[in-house]
């Protein structure tokens, strides 16, 4: 983000959408929208040369799906935010896209002002949708983790980390989270960002998803009592 301005690559297979897109995005004085794509190969190759902060990121496109695309840009350096846009909310390619690296999505028949919210959020690094949603995704379509998951992955974590890790999952802000766990929010806010380093996760969106993936939160049964001795 160059003198406050955030800069956008828009990619959709139909013209009219990236157009439609654009034309939304660049009316805004703080966003400039620098190149846009009509699939992941090209997306990908376009944002090697301009290094744009967020990726409006169409999922379903031939050649090379939004998935796969996401999943290249976010292991650039630096990578940009994706923002993954579809046609539904509990959409299994979304799931797939925010386990790829997305930090958000949102649908594509929204108003203007949610699309313009949407970049401005994630390019700040914000949450992008109600927890609610979020959770719903997950729980349709988490895969079932191995036995060996939950330990394998989160050991790394001390027992207050993982009881962070496991109130993020079921939609809890830090001050809520802190009111659970009797802790001070800049206590959890720690907490939080020593997860995300420690797992090596982008965001907290990656960390819901992990809650799950791993068994430390259970689909449709809330947090799992009792699994860290």
């Amino acid at each position: 983000m160059s003198d406050g301005v955030t800069r956008v690559v828009v990619v959709d297979d139909q013209a009219l959408v990236r157009g439609g897109f654009t034309s939304i995005l660049d009316g805004q004085p703080d966003i400039e929208v620098v190149a846009e794509a009509s699939d992941g190969r090209e997306a990908v190759a376009v944002c090697a040369a301009v290094r744009p902060d967020v990726v409006c990121m169409d999922v379903r496109m031939p050649v090379m799906d939004g998935i796969e695309a996401t999943r290249r840009l976010v292991a650039g350096d630096p990578p940009p935010r994706v923002l993954v846009l579809t046609t539904f909310d509990l959409d299994v390619h979304v799931y797939d896209a925010l386990r790829a690296g997305a930090s958000g999505f949102l649908v594509k028949d929204a108003p203007p002002e949610r699309l313009v919210a949407a970049v401005r959020a994630v390019a700040a690094g914000e949450e992008l949708f109600a927890p609610s949603v979020l959770r719903r995704l997950v729980e349709a379509y988490v895969r079932e983790p191995p036995h060996d998951d939950h330990d394998r992955v989160l050991g790394v974590l001390t027992d207050r980390e993982r009881d962070v890790l496991r109130e993020m999952a079921t939609g809890r802000s830090n001050a809520e989270i802190a009111q659970v766990l009797y802790l001070s929010p800049a206590t959890v806010k720690t907490h939080v960002t020593r997860i995300l380093t420690k797992l090596g996760l982008r965001d907290r969106v990656q960390a819901v998803v992990l809650a799950y993936e791993t068994g430390l939160v259970r689909r449709g049964t809330g947090p799992v009592a009792g699994r860290d001795g």
